[in-house]
């Protein structure tokens, strides 16, 4: 087959899946979980720079192989681009990780026939969220060759996923997955944290600006008081100069009129010498 051919069979290839081959609906429940978690993971993937791709309800074929459309997938390494399908032999390579999400009705598919096949067409992780027990079930191939999955054991209510590098938990009725002790956000999240960071920001600015302005005015009041003191030096400067000036005044007239006492005395002196 040559090339061209191949992506004409390729591109043939539908991309949606048939009810028939789909789960009845399962409602808002269902969807908004898978949802999240695919918003939480594309969000942390992209500010990590790791090329990781991830999709929900995604056509996928293996070779000889009925196709599937997980709930959510995810595949280390590869372009990030828009896929109306996976197609194994084309892209060169299968799925790392496989989330579904239950709600309700019969468990079987989830839990017994998923877990076969996924190990089978080697898979390296599945996990099940049951969201109408909120719990979550996890599985693993203990080695790249083996085709039967070995249970993941939680740590402290959490499920590790070695591919994506993560941890997976039930918190607070939502599926939650972690990078170490941080939570990865979803969207809303990030806004909302973003909106109460602004909202103290703001906050924070306004009470600076308010100190500021009472410091502004305390400098104002402190500069009114300043100059008033300074103005009553320069009159109180002002009154010592004119004392000064009454008492050097003063002191003149006292000794002119010292000078003149002491020449009257001279002159009456000479007189009372000349009559004797």
């Amino acid at each position: 087959m040559s090339p061209a051919e191949r992506e004409r069979v390729l591109a043939a290839l539908p991309g949606e899946v048939t009810d028939a081959e789909m789960s009845p609906p399962e409602g808002d429940r269902h969807f908004r979980a898978k949802v999240r978690a695919l918003d939480a993971l594309r969000g942390y993937f992209t500010r990590q720079r790791r090329r990781v791709y991830l999709a929900a309800e995604l056509p996928v074929y293996y070779p000889a192989e009925r196709r599937f459309a997980p709930d959510l997938l995810a595949v280390l390494d590869v372009e990030t681009h828009e896929r109306d399908r996976w197609v194994v032999s084309a892209e060169g390579k299968g799925l790392n990780f496989v989330l579904e999400v239950h709600v309700g009705g019969d468990r079987k598919k989830d839990a017994e026939q998923n877990v076969e096949r996924y190990a089978r067409l080697g898979i390296p992780e599945y996990f099940i969220y049951d969201r109408g027990r909120q719990r979550l079930l996890g599985w693993r191939l203990p080695a790249p060759d083996a085709k039967v999955y070995a249970p993941i054991l939680p740590q402290h209510g959490r499920y590790a996923s070695e591919h994506l590098g993560l941890e997976l938990q039930v918190e607070d009725g939502r599926l939650r997955f972690w990078a170490g002790h941080a939570p990865l956000l979803e969207s809303e999240e990030f806004i909302t944290r973003l909106e109460e960071l602004m909202a103290g920001l703001q906050q924070r600015a306004d009470e600076e600006a308010r100190r500021a302005q009472e410091e502004a005015q305390r400098a104002q009041e402190e500069a009114r008081r300043a100059q008033e003191e300074a103005q009553r030096a320069r009159e109180a400067e002002q009154r010592q100069y004119e004392l000064e000036l009454r008492l050097a005044e003063e002191t003149r007239r006292r000794e002119e009129a010292e000078r003149r006492l002491a020449e009257l005395q001279t002159e009456l002196g000479r007189r009372e010498k000349s009559r004797s």
